[in-house]
């Protein structure tokens, strides 16, 4: 409960300072929107600069498994290649031993 009487004491005091204060509120709104702006911009350029780096982390991600899978496939066309050398030879040699 006193809480609550303390947070209705606090708003009429703000309000009826900021009636008394008003011209004073203003000039304080004036220097603190600049340097809120000012700092707002800093944290956008930031995020921004944070997303880009991101976009590029994620596509060189895939670059890389695109490029290692690219690689199993070759690793599987050189096995499958060698396989059939293999098989090659063995036909070879039986059709000379057939002559």
């Amino acid at each position: 409960m006193s809480l609550l009487i303390g947070g209705v004491a606090a708003i009429v005091f703000g309000l009826l300072g900021l009636i008394i204060w008003w011209s004073d509120f203003i000039s304080i709104v004036k220097g603190g929107v600049p340097i809120l702006m000012l700092l707002g911009g800093i944290l956008a350029v930031y995020i921004g600069f944070d997303e880009i780096q991101d976009k590029f982390r994620e596509e060189r991600q895939k670059q890389e498994e695109s490029l290692a899978k690219a690689k199993e496939e070759i690793e599987i066309v050189r096995a499958q290649a060698e396989q059939y050398r293999e098989e090659l030879e063995k036909l070879k040699e039986e059709t000379k031993k057939k002559e």
